[in-house]
């Protein structure tokens, strides 16, 4: 096994820069994922550490070699796509051992692998089965075990569970959980989920129209964003902004309430504008209120979502209570002031 670094790693398409200059260190067996919106440039990077995309500019290194200009093949990883990419016409067990067949390992070595293998990810009973006969999480195990198959040094997974229904995809969540935990390699994840990435990773890297944005645990993430974009990207539902100004050492935040609020930070001048958020977990409705108008209520049983207008600012609270809100009707919400995130409304930069 072999940890990844990235120096400096530029990538243009002709005149345009899709990926800037990025530094990275993922640690061996460390699980990290990749996460963003579409075309923040993460499928990029991780084709980039495969070898499947040129680099530009700068280095990539794994464990102790330079691989930046190294072919796919002799770079010691393996890849996971998001269409599986498997052979119609071969069964199970042939698709896991075709990469070693190709390359000239002897047949007992292949079943033995394959073997290994398949009973990591509980497939002994469709070795003799053609990917047609599978269901879509069962093809993905296969995908998955050819790459166990080969032996790599680092597993990239480019969006694997896109294809699959919800249920489907939290068993797939649970199972590469557990193969990490059992193999121990290091795993680099890309998702335009945060919930995929808050469930999986030790380290969540935070992209941006091909930058990072912010590095860390998911808890770090969650608990302690930089600035604005991360903050709204991890956690569900989203972080709730309301745009305030600071007056008196204060910030009068009108889609929070009248009250002028004090949210533990060090405020800049007054007059300054900010964007206040807070986590749709930290507020409770008050039933009594007159601050804000119900818009809708999602009731979803162990958990509800009510989502609120007030100042022109929608505001979503969430519940673990039985209560019910119907449109139209008017409640306050209620929230301590050191749950309140303040970021600067030019820069989007925390204040902390």
């Amino acid at each position: 096994m072999a940890g990844v670094v990235l120096n400096n790693v530029v990538k243009r398409f002709g005149e345009i820069e899709v990926i800037h200059g990025v530094d990275l260190d993922i640690a061996d067996g460390e699980f990290c994922v990749f996460v963003g919106p579409s075309g923040c440039g993460k499928s990029t990077l991780l084709r980039m550490v495969a070898g499947l995309e040129a680099t530009t500019k700068g280095a990539i290194q794994i464990g102790e070699r330079d691989v930046t200009r190294l072919d796919p093949s002799e770079r010691g990883v393996a890849m996971v796509f998001q269409t599986y990419a498997l052979y119609p016409h071969m069964t199970v067990a042939e698709n896991m051992g075709f990469g070693l067949k190709m390359t000239g390992h002897p047949k007992d070595v292949i079943t033995q692998k394959v073997s290994e293998a398949s009973a990591i990810l509980k497939l002994d009973p469709y070795l003799d089965r053609r990917p047609k006969a599978l269901s879509g999480g069962q093809r993905q195990r296969v995908a998955i075990g050819r790459a166990i198959v080969r032996g790599p040094d680092v597993f990239l997974f480019d969006e694997p569970l896109s294809n699959l229904d919800a249920e489907l995809r939290v068993e797939m969540r649970v199972e590469i959980a557990r193969l990490h935990k059992e193999i121990g390699a290091t795993m680099i994840y890309v998702t335009h989920d945060q919930t995929e990435a808050m469930t999986l990773a030790n380290k969540i890297v935070v992209l941006r129209d091909g930058r990072v944005e912010q590095v860390g645990a998911p808890l770090e993430l969650y608990r302690d964003p930089d600035n604005r974009f991360v903050a709204g990207f991890i956690g569900s539902p989203a972080m709730n902004f309301c745009p305030g100004k600071v007056v008196d050492g204060k910030v009068k935040v009108p889609g929070l309430g009248a009250e002028p609020l004090s949210p533990r930070v060090r405020l800049p001048a007054t007059g300054t504008e900010v964007v206040v958020g807070v986590r749709p977990q930290k507020l409770h409705v008050v039933p009594d209120g007159s601050t804000h108008k119900v818009e809708m209520m999602e009731a979803l049983g162990g958990v509800s979502y009510v989502y609120l207008q007030g100042a022109g600012e929608r505001i979503i609270c969430e519940m673990h209570s039985e209560d019910v809100y119907s449109s139209g009707q008017t409640v306050g919400i209620a929230f301590e002031d050191e749950d309140l995130m303040v970021f600067d409304a030019t820069s989007e930069r925390r204040i902390r």
